[in-house]
């Protein structure tokens, strides 16, 4: 006799990826009305409020390769929403910063991810929405876990 096969469902993971991917395109279809992207989102996150970044360091918070970052900062750059500088000190480093015109569309990109946020686990009771977050982050925090998903 063969040995039971689980289905699908049976799994946790079938369950998180299920709602983690419709999150997760429903938010990649609110920023696409800004022409951008969750990756590119979470770039403008990272540098919003800050003074110009180097490339590496943008790299090491978000959990990036620099070639990943390089081209994030290209698209960024070719939006209007970016802008790289040299250094002053040696030409061959660089950094990058928002432009204004970023820096006054972050607050708006950053409602809508709350509102997103909102109807997907706004029907949870407080106390079930709080259990999930602290399930999540200690799973997270468990597995070092630390790249920003830009996917």
């Amino acid at each position: 006799m063969p040995a039971a096969v689980s289905e699908l469902t049976d799994h946790l993971g079938y369950w998180l990826r299920i709602v983690s991917n419709h999150v997760s395109y429903a938010f990649a279809r609110r920023l696409s009305d800004k022409d951008v992207t969750v990756a590119e989102w979470a770039m403008m996150r990272m540098l919003f409020g800050r003074g110009p970044v180097a490339p590496s360091e943008l790299a090491m918070k978000m959990g990036l390769t620099r070639g990943a970052v390089t081209k994030l900062a290209d698209r960024l750059i070719g939006k209007g929403l970016a802008a790289r500088e040299e250094g002053q000190k040696d030409r061959r480093t660089q950094t990058l910063r928002l432009t204004a015109r970023a820096e006054a569309l972050v607050p708006e990109l950053a409602a809508a991810a709350d509102q997103n946020d909102l109807e997907w686990f706004g029907s949870l009771p407080d106390g079930e929405r709080r259990a999930l977050e602290r399930i999540l982050k200690t799973m997270a925090a468990r597995l070092a876990l630390t790249s920003i998903p830009v996917d």
